[in-house]
């Protein structure tokens, strides 16, 4: 197959780039390394099934460099961070919708009718009820959630208006290797790197807000599937996660437990984030049913 990843130097990016490479198949990895690192795919860059070009797919100058005759797209790239998005917000819907309108219409002009875009449990906000089906109202409460549901929803008019056949993939909370330890990072990640440097977790707000977490190869496995199925599985969104939640205080406590050189040490409070989602947690039924999804 001929793949196009774009954010393909991005955490869950380079790990999907890595895997069909490695298949054998020619990937065309999009990133222009705004939260991609380079380092994620140095591994790649010397074999000839794999094109890195630096670009960015909100312009028009990248698809020129892109050939037509793709067999699949893989639509990751996005800003993906809430705290940047609440401070700057034209750049994120920018990226986020205007990005994925040139996907689709690079998609649609070029008879590729194997799309997958990168939504996000973050779609939905806090819940209203647990666990989170499809159905779940699609309520997020920051620029982040609501550029990403315009996103998701434009991915949906495609699919009606032109039966485009994108499949809108929900992957709630993931962690494992490359994700970023610092910044705007992984809250798994960040912690086991500041406890590995003898300083304590930082958690905002109380600690109680929950998520649901899987490994990211579970994640190439949920897009794997996908790309693999038959039909439109994902036609109007479709949830991966692990099906259980865990408080972000519950995971200090165990970075420290597992981590620290002083045992006693005891994470650091501080205000709560404006507008932060208080609770994830995921219902795969729909997966398991279509797909046979089940996370390791």
């Amino acid at each position: 197959m001929k793949i196009l990843i774009t954010g393909a130097a991005g955490f869950l990016g380079s790990h999907l780039s890595e895997k069909y490479v490695l298949d054998k198949h020619l990937v065309y990895g999009v990133d222009n390394l705004m939260n991609g690192n380079l380092n994620n795919v140095r591994t790649l860059l010397h074999k000839k099934n794999f094109k890195f070009i630096r670009g960015d797919i909100a312009l028009n100058d990248v698809y020129s460099k892109l050939p037509n005759d793709f067999d699949a797209i893989f639509h990751l790239a996005a800003q993906i961070h809430v705290d940047r998005s609440i401070v700057n917000p034209e750049e994120t819907f920018k990226i986020n919708l205007g990005g994925t309108l040139k996907i689709l219409e690079f998609a649609r002009m070029n008879d590729i009718d194997k799309i997958l875009f990168s939504s996000t449990s973050e779609v939905y906000g806090s819940a209203e009820y647990a666990p989170m089906d499809e159905s779940h109202p699609l309520s997020a409460k920051h620029p982040y959630g609501v550029s990403k549901i315009a996103a998701d929803r434009l991915c949906y008019t495609y699919n009606e208006t032109y039966d485009l056949g994108v499949d809108i993939i929900r992957c709630f909370n993931f962690f494992g290797p490359r994700q970023k330890d610092t910044g705007y990072g992984g809250v798994i990640a960040i912690f086991i790197n500041r406890v590995l440097q003898n300083k304590p977790p930082i958690i905002y707000g109380n600690g109680k807000q929950s998520r649901d977490y899987m490994y990211v190869k579970d994640a190439v496995d949920a897009y794997d599937t996908v790309l693999r199925s038959k039909g439109n599985p994902g036609k109007n969104g479709i949830n991966f996660g692990s099906g259980k939640e865990i408080s972000i205080k519950e995971i200090a406590d165990m970075v420290i437990k597992h981590g620290a050189k002083d045992k006693k040490m005891q994470a650091i409070h501080v205000e709560p984030r404006p507008v932060e989602v208080q609770r994830l947690i995921a219902d795969i039924s729909k997966a398991k049913k279509l797909l046979q999804f089940k996370p390791k």
